[in-house]
């Protein structure tokens, strides 16, 4: 094989792990891990934790890929993926992700600790089985009950450090489950004729944008309340308040310019706006706890 074939099997494989959507899974993940404990947590755990947890979520992306080649070769976003480009093979994927994930397991229940294993398990079954299988075929609402997998980063997070499950990694499991819906279906509306031709049941395919929109700018409402539980429960500070309420009327304004403008080009600059809001949001939680610590 030449290095440049070797090159591009590589590139393959690291598409295989969605990078972005795991890039922002850790993110969230890591800073569940910081907010668990006061200080710096204990660097082995840390390292041993965001590597068992992202190679989990990997080895549930890399599935995904597998499930969804058919789906994926008919829609333009994601036809020049590996699979429906035939530069590697189901086999390959499969053993891929079983492999990984068989890793990435075995760190979290060796060297973390039980629940955090069972939890990322639980969370890599409902993604890539439950979600990806049943769900995103089943009913328009897939988005908002295979959330629930994609909510669980922080969680895992906190169980790593403190091995048990506290109300403040619950509100932190409830922020991104009601960020979901807004953000996914604002790229469902931009590929909405993409979903109806390979027949996946997304809101705006089965009820329209119209009705989608309204209900982007209903969820958008309820995650700024959300949002503010943080700081009602003594779990954050006015740092974070200071973040959390114009980072949530942001988001508010681009549902109504949605609803004003109907055109593909502002549901995408929405989604884009949704992932920005995610990182912000969690990294005020992490500088507002931090700073009250040198306070």
């Amino acid at each position: 094989m030449t290095s440049d074939s070797t090159l591009l099997s590589w590139r393959n494989y690291i598409e295989l792990c969605k990078p972005k959507v795991v890039t922002l899974i850790v993110f969230t993940a890591v800073v569940g891990m910081l907010l668990a404990v006061p200080g710096i947590p204990p660097l082995d755990t840390l390292i041993y934790s965001t590597l068992g947890i992202a190679l989990a979520a990997s080895s549930a992306a890399a599935v995904n890929h597998f499930i969804d080649q058919k789906a994926d070769a008919e829609m333009k976003r994601t036809q020049n993926r590996p699979l429906p480009k035939g530069e590697l093979s189901s086999k390959n994927v499969i053993i891929f992700a079983l492999v990984i994930g068989s890793i990435g397991m075995a760190l979290l229940i060796f060297m973390v600790n039980t629940l955090t294993a069972v939890l990322t398990f639980l969370s890599l079954i409902g993604y890539a089985i439950i979600y990806t299988v049943y769900l995103k075929r089943m009913t328009p609402q897939n988005i908002v009950i295979g959330g629930a997998a994609g909510a669980a980063p922080p969680l895992l997070g906190w169980c790593a450090m403190t091995g048990e499950i506290h109300p403040y990694a619950l509100l932190l499991f409830l922020i991104i489950f009601v960020w979901t819906p807004p953000h996914f279906w604002a790229l469902a509306i931009a590929r909405r004729e993409e979903y109806a031709k390979v027949e996946i049941p997304m809101l705006p395919v089965t009820h329209g944008p119209e009705f989608t929109r309204l209900h982007i700018l209903l969820y958008t409402v309820l995650l700024l309340i959300v949002t503010l539980l943080p700081y009602l429960t003594g779990m954050s500070g006015l740092i974070y308040l200071a973040a959390a309420v114009p980072l949530g009327l942001g988001f508010i304004y681009f549902a109504i310019l949605m609803m004003r403008r109907k055109d593909d080009r502002t549901a995408m600059r929405t989604f884009g706006y949704s992932i920005i809001y995610l990182m912000v949001m969690f990294a005020a939680l992490l500088i507002d706890h931090y700073v009250v610590l040198t306070l």
